[in-house]
């Protein structure tokens, strides 16, 4: 994007919440006036486009706080198993899979969930469903993967017992199992962002593993992309990191400042489904065994000498914390070092916990959309805790910072689900589930805006346009929300009509 953008005047436009409609000023990618003066602002510029909206809404860009942009990419050219409710299951949609695919080629597959399953999964089905072939099953949560012999082989495990790798072991099979060019890699990113442009999302955090300031790099080199980008980095990059002297907020060289530097992403535990979030008390069925509260990923000293080495550095820090143990060693890490951040996740909470985060300045990276998926899992492994379980309502009333995300391919990157998510905690035809958690649609649209949903002049021209007033609808009708056009810098990603 290197050359200006135009200007635009949008009439008869509404700002969320307000009963007369107004005229919005955008000149150089950014809102220059509001109101009667706004055309007079714009009057002067060459090649002026005037757009009467027509009494459509217009609020600040969306943002999806947490997205695993090349796995979202990826997981939509992936074999689906959502649906599947048992391991027989999973393996009838890998034969299927088998027997349309070439010979040899292998399978990856996404979204199996065995909390609830009666059968535990096993190599063994997959390679009755596939022999001799490599079939990678990723779990919903992404914290497990399951294998075939010959995927275990492939990677040095064929004497795993039942091909069932949770936590780091996931990890390594996924990025030893799965190599896609650059090239594909980059156009299913563009794809995937360019269909989040239709939804009204500006902004992106790509906690993507590794170290993905250079693909961003390359990215922005070839095309701009649709979104703007917070990058992230991984532990074992820090050093890397700290080298660039690159603190967090900072424009990426090469990116025309759509791309940010991000957080350093550290784990605290792992997840729910995986039933390897951290937490005080044990799971049903594993009392007894060396992990019965969950997996802790990352000692609480190691916790606080990151968070220091990084911060000392520039860089905030990001910590996964899904259990309530594991939130509390979170918290303790960043009140050690003296710095806020940011816990992503914060699904079960420690009540003496809440008020913490706005105490410490930590921000609450929250995805409502799991609520909707893993209220069943919740209310069996964390039985007479749910009352605390995405405690959204709590952490708005503490004063707490939210920022939402759909922690895609997990969630779908939509965050008008996640808004739906956080007011009903119910998915369509469900009662609501402890609904004295849900959030007002003022508070939960902010937490979609990067803080604030309202149109203020002096902001970057990042902008959703949208059929209604997500403020005077009833909540029931946020899931019928339109999106009409999205501006990124003044410049259109998304336009109907």
């Amino acid at each position: 994007m290197t050359d200006a953008p135009g200007a635009i005047l949008l009439t008869h436009a509404r700002l969320p919440g307000a009963a007369e409609p107004t005229t919005i000023a955008i000149a150089d990618g950014m809102v220059v006036a509001m109101g009667e003066g706004a055309a007079a602002a714009v009057a002067d510029a060459a090649g002026l486009e005037e757009l009467d909206v027509a009494g459509a809404t217009v609020l600040r860009g969306l943002e999806d706080a947490h997205v695993h942009a090349e796995q979202w990419a990826v997981a939509r050219r992936r074999l689906d198993l959502r649906a599947a409710r048992s391991p027989r299951e999973v393996a009838a949609l890998v034969a299927a899979a088998a027997a349309d695919r070439p010979p040899g080629e292998a399978i990856v597959g996404i979204g199996f969930r065995d909390a609830l399953w009666q059968d535990a999964p096993h190599k063994d089905l997959l390679a009755a469903a596939a022999p001799d072939r490599v079939v990678l099953l990723l779990s919903h949560d992404l914290h497990t993967a399951w294998c075939s012999p010959a995927a275990l082989r492939a990677i040095d495990r064929g004497d795993h017992p039942t091909g069932l790798l949770p936590e780091a072991e996931s990890y390594r099979a996924t990025g030893l199992l799965q190599e896609h060019a650059d090239a594909d890699l980059d156009r299913w990113v563009a794809d995937a962002l360019a269909e989040a442009a239709t939804l009204g999302v500006t902004r992106i955090a790509d906690y993507e593993m590794g170290d993905r300031l250079p693909a961003w790099q390359r990215r922005a080199g070839q095309a701009p992309p649709t979104t703007r980008v917070r990058t992230t980095v991984y532990r074992e990059h820090l050093d890397t990191a700290l080298d660039r002297g690159l603190p967090s907020g900072t424009p990426v060289p090469g990116t025309d400042g759509l791309v940010t530097v991000g957080p350093l992403k550290l784990f605290a535990d792992g997840a729910l489904n995986s039933r390897t979030a951290l937490c005080h008390d044990p799971y049903p069925g594993l009392v007894g065994t060396d992990h019965a509260t969950g997996h802790l990923a990352t000692s609480p000293d190691q916790l606080a000498t990151l968070v220091r080495r990084a911060t000392a550095g520039g860089l905030d820090v990001a910590i996964h914390a899904i259990g309530d143990r594991a939130n509390t060693i979170a918290l303790d890490a960043f009140e050690a070092a003296g710095r806020g951040g940011r816990i992503e996740h914060a699904q079960l909470l420690d009540p003496a916990d809440v008020p913490r985060f706005a105490t410490l300045g930590v921000v609450a990276g929250v995805q409502p959309a799991h609520l909707l998926d893993d209220r069943d899992v919740a209310d069996r492994h964390w039985a007479g805790r749910t009352d605390r379980a995405f405690p959204f309502r709590d952490l708005a009333e503490a004063g707490v910072r939210m920022e939402f995300g759909s922690d895609a391919p997990v969630a779908p990157l939509d965050p008008w689900l996640a808004i739906v998510a956080a007011v009903a905690r119910a998915a369509p035809g469900d009662e609501a589930w402890h609904p004295e958690q849900r959030l007002p649609v003022a508070t939960a649209l902010d937490a979609s805006c990067d803080g604030r949903a309202e149109l203020r002049v002096g902001d970057h021209a990042d902008l959703c346009v949208v059929d209604r007033d997500p403020l005077a609808v009833d909540p029931d009708e946020l899931r019928d929300v339109h999106v009409i056009a999205t501006l990124l810098g003044g410049r259109w990603t998304h336009r109907v009509g």
